[in-house]
């Protein structure tokens, strides 16, 4: 599937935005509990969502460059 830039960086802010509230969760949990089994989890998922929404838009801007060189 092939994503507009500013629907990636909408993705992103909301990944984002999301990440820091469960880190922020977190503190509170219990360590060894399901809850922070569950979001220590997801917080690892929405680092790797980020990591690859950054990935493909360094990809898209190297095509670009790529296609605007004579």
């Amino acid at each position: 599937m092939t994503y507009t830039p500013e629907e990636l960086a909408e993705a992103r802010r909301s990944i984002a935005s999301t990440l820091s509230k469960c880190e922020k969760a977190l503190e509170k949990l219990r360590p060894g509990s399901s809850a922070h089994t569950l979001t220590v989890r997801r917080i690892r998922a929405f680092q790797i969502a980020l990591a690859l929404i950054d990935q493909e838009v360094e990809h898209a801007k190297d095509s670009t460059d790529e296609e605007e060189r004579p």
